[in-house]
């Protein structure tokens, strides 16, 4: 997963980033809400850690000002106030869940997977499948199917056409699909996302359904014929 953790203690975000990475997770640090700001602006994350008392934009008003533009990343807060309304007053802003420091880091861990797993059952229905025309990719199965026939993908193809899919009808720039797929530390002037939009264009449109567009000058598309 790609998580941005908003946090200016430097003991708890060691803590947090050092336990992040080791279960696999790319994790980016925040010290501010204007920096975090930016970076949800810029970025597409799978989950948001967020700590109340900040310098400059405190969390709650970041809470409301990323659901105000109606992104829906998942956000749980990381917080010191274990009061009812300090709770209250974030989930009403549009936190999703709240942990009170200090916290084992397995309810963590078990708490953002919980987050991310809801988040994606509400995108996909029931059963983990995604259909588009002849196209379905089954989650569950870490799978696609082209008119009902299995299609070989990489594991970076697979994780480029899920994130288009989740993204459909919506032009996605090249620097947000490298951040997304690749991680922010990539090289920005590589043509990776292109070379591997080509492979997925040969896997899937050989003769068939155009799903994947290419936007002039501002990045790629994944269009539902029925849209």
């Amino acid at each position: 997963m790609n998580i941005l953790l908003i946090e200016d203690d430097s003991r708890i975000s060691e803590f947090i980033i050092k336990g992040l990475g080791e279960h696999g997770h790319t994790v980016v640090l925040s010290t501010s809400g204007e920096e975090a700001r930016e970076r949800i602006q810029s970025y597409t994350w799978d989950i948001i850690l967020m700590d109340i008392m900040l310098p400059g934009i405190d969390g709650v008003q970041l809470t409301k000002l990323v659901r105000y533009q109606r992104n829906h990343t998942p956000i749980l807060v990381l917080s010191a106030l274990d009061g009812t309304n300090d709770k209250v007053n974030a989930l009403d802003s549009g936190a999703d869940d709240y942990l009170v420091k200090p916290f084992h880091f397995r309810e963590l861990i078990s708490r953002i997977n919980a987050l991310v797993r809801r988040k994606k059952f509400n995108e996909m229905g029931t059963g983990g499948v995604y259909q588009c025309a002849n196209l379905t990719i089954n989650v569950d199965e870490y799978a696609v199917y082209l008119d009902h026939k299995r299609v070989e993908l990489s594991p970076k193809e697979y994780k480029l056409l899920l994130y288009l899919f989740e993204h459909k009808n919506k032009v996605q720039p090249r620097t947000r699909i490298l951040n997304a797929v690749w991680g922010i530390d990539y090289d920005n002037n590589t043509n990776v996302v292109d070379v591997y939009i080509s492979y997925l264009r040969a896997k899937l449109e050989n003769g068939g359904i155009k799903f994947i567009q290419t936007v002039k000058g501002a990045g790629y598309l994944f269009k539902d014929p029925h849209y």
